[in-house]
């Protein structure tokens, strides 16, 4: 079992082959790998493509596609569940330092500059990729030191953004 968490939305996950169990109601699909970052399933006959875009190991945290939309998506095991019970999450002891773009793309808009102070969740900047608006944020509360690029410039995947 796991919890996964979208926009401050937690879902509780079961995984036993073809069958998937969120929040106790059984969901049926059929799924097929298309690459290695691609998949495709139909659910209540709807057919739906998802591509992994980034996977963030330290936060646990998912950026997918399905279809048109970008999601982020936290993932929390029983372990992390019992440590969070226990008041002795990780993230909370995590020290922010950087944040990287997850994608190639645009910087549309950039809402801090260096000496502000950000909290976990906040709107950091927006990030065009593929035409779509991506909305990034403070994985972690900290002040910002550096903000390394600026309106209109093009970044790589995993370039530096800000710096804390």
């Amino acid at each position: 079992m796991f919890t996964v968490i979208n926009q401050n939305t937690s879902y509780s996950v079961e995984k036993a082959e073809e069958m998937l169990t969120v929040n106790g109601r059984q969901i049926v699909w059929d799924l097929k790998w298309v690459s290695d970052r691609k998949i495709h399933f139909i659910y209540q006959n709807r057919s739906i493509e998802a591509e992994l875009l980034d996977f963030e190991k330290e936060t646990k945290t998912v950026q997918i596609r399905i279809g048109n939309k970008v999601a982020s998506l936290q993932l929390k095991d029983q372990n992390d569940l019992i440590l969070e019970k226990l008041g002795m999450n990780m993230s909370s002891s995590a020290v922010l330092k950087e944040i990287k773009a997850p994608m190639p793309g645009l910087i549309l808009e950039l809402k801090v500059k260096a000496g502000d102070e950000v909290k976990k969740g906040d709107v950091v900047l927006i990030l065009e990729a593929m035409k779509m608006e991506n909305i990034i944020k403070a994985p972690g509360d900290g002040i910002v030191k550096l903000v390394k690029v600026a309106l209109k410039d093009s970044v790589e995947k995993n370039q530096v953004l800000i710096q804390f």
